[in-house]
């Protein structure tokens, strides 16, 4: 069985120039544990795509399943983390956490449960040493390690990124996606992840997913990533095997963005039963 289904999505919205279409039979299959990034040209539909699956926009045509259930809501059991970390600026680095872990947790951990998952997570992105600093007194990094553990402490079956460390400097992006990698290897979590940075998707993923141009975008080609893990940057930088995969990406968008108009040919392996329509 197919651990997250998202089955030949389309989705089209209300202008004021008429109906727009968005994305056109989105097809992806992702198995458990599997970390996936949507990469491609501003306006593809790579954050709807990650809304769709988050429940947080219901598509037009098509439909997502998570262990064979269909997603049609928000859920803990998939997390999101933006690129804006949307921590509440009032509460600590602590409360931040606790409140999402209360909200999931509240009738299946005692209170000392819940103290203890809390501290487990912040400590998974090693962000113990700050439990009292508000969201203004840390810095960009460690806003999304706190991100992270927020939603890491929901226990999400599918933890979604969106751009997380876009906004950040690159020495704090390396490290960033250092911890990452820790920490998916240690959780075996399934992620998708959008980037506009190549090399980040070549070094974080398992597949990268190239979108077409929009309107009317859909999956263009599927890379698969066969390098072992653990995966260390300055070994993989003249690793032959990194740089073609680096360079297919490269060439995927270099002709997307000189060729914008030009079809390309959804991966077969990725085609699925039709679901109905949703929505």
């Amino acid at each position: 069985m197919t651990y997250l289904n998202i089955d030949h999505i389309g989705i089209t919205f209300d202008t004021d120039h008429g109906p727009l279409n968005v994305l056109n039979g989105v097809a992806l299959k992702v198995d458990k544990g599997e970390f996936v990034s949507l990469i491609g040209h501003s306006g593809c539909g790579k954050s709807t795509v990650l809304n769709i699956v988050a429940g947080l926009l219901t598509a037009s045509t098509g439909g997502v399943l998570l262990e064979n259930r269909e997603v049609n809501e928000p859920g803990p059991d998939r997390a999101v983390v933006f690129q804006n970390h949307s921590l509440l600026p009032w509460l600590s680095v602590y409360d931040n956490v606790r409140l999402a872990v209360d909200t999931v947790f509240k009738h299946s951990k005692s209170k000392q449960e819940r103290h203890d998952w809390t501290l487990h997570n912040l400590e998974l992105v090693h962000m113990t040493h700050a439990l009292q600093r508000r969201p203004d007194e840390i810095s960009g990094g460690m806003k999304q390690r706190v991100g992270i553990a927020r939603a890491l402490a929901m226990e999400p079956k599918v933890l979604l990124m969106d751009e997380p460390f876009g906004a950040l400097d690159s020495l704090t992006r390396t490290h960033m996606q250092d911890s990452l990698m820790d920490i998916q290897a240690r959780l075996n979590n399934t992620v998708i992840m959008i980037t506009h940075d190549v090399d980040e998707a070549v070094l974080l993923s398992d597949r990268i997913v190239m979108m077409t141009n929009g309107p009317s975008a859909t999956v263009g080609e599927i890379l698969h990533i066969d390098l072992p893990r653990p995966r260390h940057r300055l070994h993989l930088a003249d690793d032959p095997k990194y740089n073609h995969y680096r360079a297919a990406v490269l060439k995927f968008l270099h002709e997307r963005h000189a060729q914008p108009d030009v079809p390309v040919a959804a991966t077969a392996r990725n085609e699925a039963p039709r679901l109905r329509a949703v929505g």
